[in-house]
């Protein structure tokens, strides 16, 4: 287990200023009130390791399989539907969403190894992940890989009421390997996947799924 490089600066200036309070309380706020100091101390702690677990960056192996759809994210499964995808297919897919918690690794993954066609962002609200309008309406990112086998999928990346930061690494025309980072989505939210409506979701509702391991769906 080691900590993702997105969390670096954050957590650099989370120990500046968790440290710069300690200070000002030991020394001038709550000076000779040990109760206080300690509490100050122990809330200083819990709120460091909260943040730290957000970043932490597990070691996963991916079995590489090229009809296989891998989860591109550590959560939970919400949503399985028939829907008309209007950004990029405008004609209808199979939708797996995944609801990440703050608890979760926020580390998104690559579903399948192909060939990046598109790539967007899109500025917009902060929505609670589950609400039925966040996949259309709140910060995203959407990104489009062409398997091996010549099936697109599509993978939004979507912000939640916590989540501020989307971070993704992909281009178009890039070539990326299935398990391979993706992206990151500060404090967890939601990553959508759209299949080809002949896709076998292998999935359902309420399952925990593992990034870069579970498989989604057969293609």
């Amino acid at each position: 287990m080691t900590i993702h490089k997105e969390g670096y600066q954050i957590l650099f200036w989370t120990i500046v200023i968790l440290l710069g309070i300690n200070i000002l309380s030991i020394s001038y706020l709550f000076s000779g009130n040990e109760t206080a100091i300690t509490l100050v101390v122990a809330i200083s702690l819990v709120l460091f390791l909260l943040i730290l677990q957000f970043f932490r960056k597990p070691r996963r192996v991916t079995t590489l399989n090229d009809q296989h759809v891998i989860s591109p994210c550590d959560g939970t499964v919400v949503v399985i539907e028939e829907v008309d995808e209007p950004e990029y297919f405008q004609q209808k897919r199979r939708q797996v969403s995944i609801f990440m918690s703050p608890l979760n690794v926020h580390i998104n993954f690559h579903p399948v190894s192909g060939t990046v066609q598109y790539v967007k962002y899109y500025p917009g609200k902060y929505l609670v992940a589950w609400h039925p309008k966040s996949s259309t309406e709140n910060e995203r990112t959407s990104v489009v890989i062409k398997a091996k086998n010549g099936a697109e999928v599509l993978l939004r990346q979507i912000a939640g009421a916590l989540a501020r930061r989307i971070v993704w690494y992909a281009k178009e025309g890039q070539q990326v390997q299935q398990g391979h980072e993706l992206g990151f989505i500060k404090f967890g939210s939601r990553v959508d996947l759209f299949l080809p409506l002949d896709a076998e979701v292998k999935v359902k509702i309420g399952e925990k799924t593992k990034g870069g391991i579970t498989v989604i769906a057969d293609l």
